[in-house]
């Protein structure tokens, strides 16, 4: 059986996780889990996501600071708020944000 790996979301959207307080900015994505064992089994066996999906690397905040996050796809969802999101590294990353995507930044080559 072959399995669709084929992302829901897309790089520079912004998106709120389903469970916890906090949202982000994808900024790369992983076909499916590419993160240590140690890492997926410290997470409670109630809430474990599967291996199996599109993982997805975000610059994120709560209401306290902001940080990077790994987070798959089962436990994302779209934030339609609108609002920026205050991670510091967005800048460095991406242009203006348009219909709640952030349009990625292009790298100067050398």
């Amino acid at each position: 059986m072959e399995i669709n790996r084929q992302a829901k979301f897309q790089i520079g959207q912004v998106v709120r996780h389903r469970y916890y307080p906090f949202r982000g900015v994808i900024y790369d994505v992983d076909p499916t889990f590419n993160n240590t064992e140690e890492w997926w089994l410290s997470i409670p066996e109630e809430v474990r996501p599967r291996k199996d999906q599109p993982f997805y690397h975000l610059l994120a905040e709560n209401a306290d600071t902001e940080y990077v996050a790994y987070v798959s796809e089962q436990n994302l969802l779209a934030d339609d708020t609108g609002e920026p999101v205050r991670h510091p590294q967005v800048k460095e990353l991406f242009g203006p944000m348009r219909d709640g995507v952030y349009t990625i930044r292009m790298k100067n080559a050398h």
